[in-house]
Order: structure tokens, then C-alpha cells, then sequence
């Protein structure tokens, strides 16, 4: 390797304190990724510390001190208090902190909190329902990890003619964009007379629009789509807009791994 190489890849000197924090630990504390997406964005070579880039997610950092920096963009000396909110997301809006292509759900919660809260997992931008934003990057890992085995639930107004073959096929193994989905959870919750009926789906996985293409290849439209359940937190009578933060225990609730919930 050239001596070059060698140098960019260097850790900064105030990394080996022996009282320093894991970078990796640092960046989802401050909220900005989980522990996992930190340790990509580090290997990437996006983070830098003390204009040094920094290419090892363990290596030691003391962020009272030193200039942590992730895409040019400074971390705050402190750490942010972490919060969490359960927020009804209309429909509309787009989960996502860029809204260069519209408004987004972060726009909807800047005017109340300092702290700069994202969203934890997607609704598409026709969906609505409950989402959690969040500046705990463990939260964040909890939630989207497969061991913690949280599901969420969804109802979905559909149309087309009501038929048992129909809800078998959404209850099977499908192939969506190449990859098969594990089976999920459906109940039909009401047959309508004019061919417009509600049924509730509970996933684990939630892959890109997977709903609507479950419906699509079961020759169901999607009239609407709500997601009313993640964990044990639920919609209630919760109205497009509103939001309430979780309290301690339900944070640590959600980050406790649990047993298998459904169809995961």
C-alpha cells in the first residue's frame, strides 16, 4: 500500500484516548444513524475527526473535544436529548429529512422540537398512520432489526371482488421485486356489498409498498392505506397530524427484544 493510502486512513491521534467514547457509539447517540448505519457511514469514509477521516467505527473519539464531522456537516459538542414521538403521519407527506421533492414528516415536527427528530422506518407518501420520529439511533436499530421482532399492523380499504382464493394468495409466500416476503397476517375485517372491502395485514418486514403489491398481485386495488399498530403502541382515536411523545418506559419497551409477535 502506499505510504499515501496509509496516511488517509489513519485514526487522529485524540481517538486512542483511553477515556474516549466508539465513534460508531457517538454518531448514534447523537441521532444521527443507528449503531449499524453509523459503522457504514464511517467505513464509507463520510466522517471525519479533526479533519481527519476516519475509517475505523471503533475508533476512540472525545466529542466535548473534538471536531466529529459527518458529510462536511459539525456535531454538536453535546448530545441532544433523546426523544421519541408516535406521530399520526397524514397523507401527503414524505418520510424523509430531504423535501426537495416535497413536504415531509420532518417539516410537520420542526416547529415543536429542537432536536433534530427522523423518521424510523417509511410510510409511502399515499399512506397514513402512525410512524415514530426519533433522534435515538438505538431506537432506531431496535426497530428495524429482526430479533426484536416488533410487527406492524395495517388496514387497507380495497376493491375488487371478494374472493377466498384471493386472500390465500396474500397469506403465501409472493415474489415482489425478486425477493419472496415471509408470509403474512391477513383478516378480513368487512365485506362490502359494492366490492369495496377492509382488511388487516400484519407485517414484519414492511418492504417498499409491500401492501400494494401484495393487493396488485392478488387483483386488489388499494382505495386506502393506514398503519394503525407498531409494537404494542396503537392509533386509538389519534387524528392525521397529531403526535405525542413516548414516554421512558415505553422507550425502553421497544428497545427489549420480544418474542416473535406475528409473521415475521
Amino acid at each position: 500500500m502506499r505510504s499515501d493510502d496509509t496516511t488517509s486512513r489513519a485514526t487522529p491521534q485524540s481517538t486512542h484516548a483511553a477515556n474516549g467514547e466508539r465513534l460508531q457509539n457517538v454518531l448514534a447517540r447523537r441521532g444521527v444513524a443507528s449503531r449499524r448505519h453509523a459503522a457504514e457511514w464511517i467505513a464509507a469514509g463520510v466522517v471525519t475527526v479533526n479533519s481527519q477521516t476516519v475509517y475505523e467505527p471503533g475508533a476512540r473519539v472525545q466529542p466535548e473535544k473534538d471536531d466529529i464531522r459527518v458529510n462536511g456537516r459539525r456535531l454538536p459538542k453535546q448530545a441532544e436529548r433523546l426523544r421519541t414521538v408516535l406521530l399520526y403521519k397524514p397523507r401527503g407527506l414524505i418520510c424523509s429529512a430531504d423535501n426537495q421533492r416535497g413536504a415531509t414528516v420532518c417539516d410537520l415536527m420542526r416547529p415543536h422540537f429542537r432536536e433534530r427528530l427522523v423518521p424510523v422506518g417509511r410510510l409511502d407518501k399515499e399512506s397514513e398512520g402512525l410512524l415514530l420520529m426519533s433522534n435515538d439511533g438505538e431506537l432506531t436499530h431496535c426497530m428495524t432489526h429482526p430479533r426484536y421482532g416488533h410487527t406492524k399492523t395495517y388496514h387497507a380499504r380495497v376493491a375488487g371482488r371478494m374472493e377466498e382464493s384471493k386472500v390465500e394468495t396474500l397469506r403465501s409466500r409472493l415474489e415482489i421485486d425478486g425477493y419472496v416476503i415471509q408470509p403474512v397476517e391477513v383478516e378480513v375485517l368487512k365485506v362490502g356489498r359494492d366490492n369495496t372491502h377492509l382488511l388487516a395485514f400484519t407485517l414484519a418486514e414492511g418492504r417498499n409498498r409491500q401492501i400494494r403489491k401484495m393487493c396488485s398481485l392478488a387483483h386488489f386495488v388499494v382505495l386506502s392505506l393506514t398503519r394503525v399498530r407498531i409494537a404494542f403502541l396503537k392509533i386509538g382515536d389519534m387524528q392525521p397530524g397529531a403526535w405525542r411523545e413516548l414516554s421512558d418506559s415505553e422507550v425502553r419497551a421497544l428497545k427489549k427484544p420480544l418474542l416473535r409477535e406475528s409473521g415475521e
